[in-house]
């Protein structure tokens, strides 16, 4: 399995995002519900990705048409963009896979987001935090059903974040009630979401396909809030702050790089960068909020931290060819 630290290092950056953008959503949901919340910050994710949008399709056009030079190959269509003759048809192609997969990817992160947000109405944020994290665990699984190879450090790696996220985020008994049914069902869908961006990412445009993802979950989630919360602009205006950092940094930024990354990283490792979300969420709170970390929750973040250096050291042999 081929490792790009460059990748692993996007990949990073978003979960550090993510982490760090656990206040912001905290106090957003004092002026907003859910759905509100989540359709504003979803629409505001796309709009910041239009700037970059135009700045690629311009550089494109610079280079006249010439596969090598429009850009489309880092963002992911490569061997498709070349060496049959007909740049027209592939770059059709490409858009019809990045609109397509963007809707995919939007429905998905839309009813991902909203459980997750209803979850921790109902459960507290420990127990959503080590639920949600289940998709590490998820993704190789559905992965043996798309004959996704997995290799033994993967599934030990997993094994070992999954108990380091037991111990960062557990601190009473475990039970499930409604809110955590509500995370499981989170979980689920994130580690959906991670294999569809996983099929779409290489035959599509990245940023467009994520400015699309966030399009789509955010007008589905404001049609959802004007039926069931009907929320004032004066509620938009109060958590104006925390809107514009859930949407532009934790959306428009981090799941483009989310995106971009898992370009040339495999899924299952994708997953475990991605979980030290919960990490940085913790030790955010200890920098800014001078939150005391306990021995447990410190032991949690290096069970993590290894987990996550362990499937990213290079492995014997020949690397797998990676299936999508």
């Amino acid at each position: 399995m081929k490792i790009s630290w460059k990748s692993s290092l996007m990949l990073f950056m978003a979960a550090f995002i993510w982490g760090t953008a656990f206040v912001a959503q905290s106090v957003g949901m004092d002026y907003l519900g859910p759905l509100s919340f989540n359709g504003a910050r979803f629409l505001l994710g796309s709009a910041a990705l239009l700037p970059v949008i135009w700045f690629n399709r311009a550089r494109r056009h610079s280079g006249k048409g010439m596969p090598e030079k429009t850009g489309f190959k880092e963002s992911g269509c490569g061997e498709a963009c070349s060496g049959n003759g007909n740049v027209g048809k592939n770059l059709s192609g490409s858009r019809k896979d990045t609109v397509t997969g963007g809707i995919c990817c939007g429905l998905v992160l839309c009813a991902a987001a909203l459980l997750q947000q209803y979850g921790i109405l109902y459960t507290s944020v420990g127990k959503a935090g080590f639920i949600t994290t289940l998709y590490i665990i998820l993704v190789p699984f559905f992965g043996i059903f798309l004959k996704k190879k997995v290799p033994g450090k993967v599934w030990a790696g997993a094994a070992i974040a999954a108990f380091g996220m037991y111990l960062l985020c557990m601190s009473e008994s475990f039970s499930l009630g409604k809110g955590d049914a509500l995370v499981v069902l989170c979980a689920v869908l994130f580690a959906v979401h991670i294999l569809v961006i996983d099929f779409f990412s290489p035959r599509a445009d990245g940023v467009e396909l994520s400015c699309i993802q966030f399009l789509t979950a955010g007008i589905l989630g404001s049609i959802l809030a004007v039926i069931f919360e009907k929320p004032d602009a004066g509620d938009f205006i109060s958590g104006i702050i925390p809107l514009a950092y859930a949407g532009i940094l934790s959306s428009g930024v981090a799941y483009t790089l989310q995106v971009l990354g898992q370009k040339k990283t495999d899924p299952a490792v994708a997953s475990l960068i991605l979980s030290m979300e919960s990490v940085v969420s913790v030790l955010a709170g200890w920098v800014v909020l001078k939150q005391v970390l306990t021995g447990r929750e410190i032991a949690g973040c290096a069970l993590v931290f290894g987990a996550v250096i362990l499937v990213q050291l290079p492995g014997k042999g020949r690397g797998r060819k990676r299936l999508s």
